[in-house]
């Protein structure tokens, strides 16, 4: 069996941390964005349009910043 240097579980833990609260946050953005969408479309139907467009951009915006951590994270892991 081989041990773990502390090098390398020092960029194990960075690695898990990265993805961990990278996604996290991100995820929460889209919930978040999501929900009030709805609420706007449930109180102006007529407006569903310009804010369904809205709320797919500000999504597609939250889902890049959780695939620059995944990046970063796979940088931390493979390269660091």
């Amino acid at each position: 069996m081989e041990s773990i240097t502390s090098s390398e579980s020092t960029r194990l833990i960075a690695t898990a941390l990265a993805i961990g609260i990278g996604g996290m946050a991100p995820a929460l953005a889209i919930g978040w964005l999501a929900a009030k969408a709805m609420e706007a479309i449930g109180r102006n139907p007529e407006a569903s349009g310009k804010v369904q467009s809205a709320m797919i951009l500000g999504m597609a915006f939250a889902e890049a910043i959780a695939i620059y951590a995944l990046v970063i994270a796979l940088i931390i892991k493979f390269i660091a």
